[in-house]
């Protein structure tokens, strides 16, 4: 065999394991890739295009130089973020806690996930998850090789079915998997919402793991934690980041908070991926979940801003808008533009007015529950969004 041969194979099996054979390139590659290719405003993935609080940057700088997190930091996470995390959890929401048995620092909410899903979950086990569901959701489930099961949220108001989801619970039914608020529609779960989930959940004897990075970002009402309804604390994974909140996407600090005995399980898959990550933004975060309240409410303020100037563009613009409760995304519908498929509408767009968006099927199973709608960010500068209204004022006088 030369350097330059393919490897020799005795088999015709594919290199790449089975159960991740429906999963290529994300669509946030893709998406961005074409945005550079072109030199489009990139409306698709979710990350701001300005930097968060100067101060909380110049404190990761102070750990890089102080020698804290540069080597490997705890398995945990350091004591100061977990610290922290717990005095959030308490501040915001009246949960308590133990910072050293009852929070797990990870890579960013993506590996809490995938570790929560690797541990909890069996072959062959069912979860339920709210469609659309973020991408890495189908994926973490597939590799733990359990079974996903939707319960899809429709428009126009995108809420959960809570009879069909009732139904959907089976002898097999080992997790529900819950977001909100939610990505990509923006819904916020109810407090008599999550009261039925959590009733439910007690009844079947259920674990839930709930992805909240966007819990800052309710701009009609508050959020409320699943954990803290009755009987949910112990059998609830809470997970959220500093990503969203903070503006740092890059730095990847994410945790968890659970009882003991399902953090120690989530621990010992999170141990063989990461390890341990991000060292001296953690005790960056430690000081940014501090920052008093006024910070929290002029970051809302501005999203929410920023959510109505896109949204009044893009019904400007002759789409069908789903104005969102939460979150930084918008999600529309192209029909009014006499499009029928939003995967094909996403990747003309750029070459037609400069703009790049996701198109939402990729998140369902159901491909014709989302066939029509795409997703927008509107995570941008003010001036960035402007722009991409008057580029995107072209589809309707097309």
């Amino acid at each position: 065999m030369t350097a330059m041969s393919a490897p020799a194979s005795s088999s015709n099996r594919p290199f790449l394991n089975r159960r991740l054979a429906a999963f290529g390139t994300t669509i946030f590659a893709e998406m961005s890739a074409l945005a550079a290719a072109t030199g489009s405003i990139n409306l698709g993935q979710g990350f701001p295009d300005t930097d968060g609080p100067a101060e909380i940057a110049e404190a990761a700088v102070r750990a890089i130089r102080d020698g804290r997190g540069n080597q490997y930091p705890p398995g945990p996470g350091v004591p100061e973020l977990r610290a922290a995390i717990t005095a959030h959890q308490q501040r915001f929401y009246g949960l308590a806690y133990d910072p050293d048995t009852e929070v797990l620092v990870t890579a960013g909410a993506t590996e809490a996930i995938a570790a929560a899903l690797l541990a909890l979950l069996e072959p062959g086990d069912e979860v339920i998850a709210l469609e659309p569901f973020y991408d890495s959701y189908a994926a973490c489930i597939a590799m733990a090789g359990a079974v996903r099961v939707p319960l899809t949220l429709r428009a126009p108001d995108f809420r959960p079915d809570l009879d069909a989801l009732r139904d959907a619970v089976t002898p097999r039914t080992r997790l529900l998997l819950l977001n909100t608020p939610h990505n990509p529609t923006g819904t916020v779960l109810t407090p008599a919402e999550l009261a039925a989930i959590a009733e439910l959940a007690v009844e079947r004897d259920l674990l839930v793991v709930t992805d909240e990075v966007y819990e800052h970002l309710v701009f009609e009402g508050g959020h409320t934690p699943l954990a803290s309804l009755p009987g949910m604390r112990e059998r609830t994974v809470t997970i959220s980041s500093a990503g969203k909140t903070f503006s740092f996407t890059g730095w990847k600090v994410g945790w968890i908070t659970a009882p003991p005995a399902l953090v120690s399980a989530v621990r010992s898959a999170k141990q063989f991926l990461t390890y341990v990550s991000s060292g001296p933004f953690q005790y960056a975060v430690a000081e940014a979940l501090a920052l008093p309240d006024s910070y929290y409410d002029d970051f809302r303020a501005d999203l929410a801003a920023k959510r109505d100037l896109l949204a009044g563009g893009l019904a400007d613009a002759g789409f069908e808008v789903f104005r969102p409760q939460g979150t930084y995304f918008i999600t529309t519908d192209v029909s009014p533009l006499g499009e029928k498929d939003g995967l094909a509408f996403c990747r003309a767009l750029p070459a037609r007015c400069g703009v790049v968006a996701i198109p939402n099927q990729v998140f369902y199973d159901d491909k014709s529950a989302g066939a029509t709608q795409v997703r927008w960010a509107f995570c941008k500068r003010t001036d960035v969004l402007q722009e991409a209204v008057t580029r995107l004022r072209q589809l309707w006088a097309a």
